[in-house]
């Protein structure tokens, strides 16, 4: 028997996985996006870049943008009564297209 992973990763095996048709290099409009603050986005996790990419739990949750760090932003996602705040680059998180 192997023993149990403990990684940041883990249980990401379909997850971060990309469908055939969405492989290769993210394009430069997703990169060069710019977020307005108190827009919302969606956490969406890109496998093939692992800077500034937040943990598992996150992928899909809607979140508002509190302000710009760097080249990243500083996401706001409720996690049940808590609000988080956490650090996403911008090849992680696409604009909120609901009402």
């Amino acid at each position: 028997m192997g023993r149990k992973a403990k990684g940041y990763r883990r249980k990401t095996r379909y997850l971060l996985k990309r469908k055939p048709r969405e492989r290769g290099k993210t394009g430069l409009s997703k990169l060069l996006y710019n977020y307005e603050i108190a827009e919302k986005v969606v956490i969406k996790l890109d496998p093939s870049v692992h800077k500034g990419m937040p943990h598992r739990r996150f992928h899909g949750r809607i979140g508002v943008i509190a302000n710009k760090r760097g080249k990243s932003y500083v996401v706001n996602v409720s996690q049940g009564k808590a609000i988080k705040e956490i650090i996403v680059r911008p090849e992680h998180i696409t604009p909120h297209k609901g009402a």
